[in-house]
This record gives structure tokens, sequence and C-alpha cells, in this order.
């Protein structure tokens, strides 16, 4: 009987590596890079860990993004962004099971918990127009505009496309 099990076990293994098959094949959507940053296996982008930690305005998350962020962690990589509105989407966890976490502002975010938020609003890089741009709300799950020189409680996250 075990021999048969540790037969199937290896068969499976053998099957996956021939395959291709990687960890997020199966269902991990995210990895830990170890870095400060976070491979998203779904939409194929690296996250930053965190944000930028305080209230900031967005065209100074613009910044922090592009030449801030990249000094902040162990990884070199030179072509960080602001993420599109539907990449922040993605990160909302809709199960209404899963509580999220507090963040350092006091609001609880329903968002993965390998990305830690210090508040619940990030900006993104859709404009509306020249003094407008989307954020996106990870306490109540929505997007809004508003004027990009507001800054309270706004965060900036950084993303990358995986090449």
């Amino acid at each position: 009987m075990a021999r048969c099990l540790i037969a199937r076990l290896v068969a499976t293994v053998l099957f996956c590596l021939v395959a291709g098959i990687t960890p997020a094949d199966a269902g991990e959507r995210f990895t830990d890079n170890g870095d400060g940053t976070v491979t998203d296996h779904q939409l194929n982008i690296m996250w930053s860990q965190t944000d930028n930690h305080g209230d900031i305005s967005w065209k100074q998350a613009e910044r922090w993004v592009r030449f801030t962020f990249p000094h902040t962690i162990q990884a070199s990589y030179d072509d960080w962004r602001l993420p599109t509105l539907e990449e922040l989407k993605s990160l909302h966890v809709e199960d209404r099971s899963y509580a999220g976490y507090e963040t350092d502002c006091g609001q609880v975010v329903r968002v993965p918990a390998v990305i830690r938020l210090t508040c619940g609003w990030v900006w993104t890089s859709d404009t509306a127009s020249a003094v407008t741009a989307a954020a996106f709300n990870f306490h109540r799950g929505y997007h809004y505009t508003d004027r990009m020189v507001h800054y309270r409680a706004y965060r900036a996250l950084a993303v990358r496309d995986i090449k």
C-alpha cells in the first residue's frame, strides 16, 4: 500500500516537472520573492510588498514608485510604475469570509496579507483629466477619482511587468 502511494507521488511529481506546471498553475497566485517584492502569477506582474508608508499626492506617488521605491528593496529593477485600476481591483478580496487586516491608519482592508498596506486608499495610474486621477479603496472595494494634489490617507504601491 505504501509502495503504491510513493509510486503515485513520484509519478505526479514527474508529470508536473515534464508538463512545466508551476505553483501558480496549482492555484497559488502570489510568491514572496524574499526581497521586498511579490510575484503575481495571475497578472504576470511584480508588486512591492508594502506601500510608501505615508500620505502622498498622485504626482509624489508617481515619483516615489519610479525613483524612491527601487532603492528600498534588494531587487534591482528600474521599471516600476503605479498600478492600473484593474490591477488594483484584482487585489481586492471579494470573499466575505476573509476579514482582512487593520492598517496603520486604523482602516480594515481586504487585500491579501502578503501585501501590507498602511492605509486603504491607493493611487492608480489611471487619470481622468490633467488634474484628477483614480484611487482604489481596499476597505469598501470601490474606486473614485480625486484631485491629484490631495494626499490625505492616499498611498503609492509600486508594480512592474514581468518580462
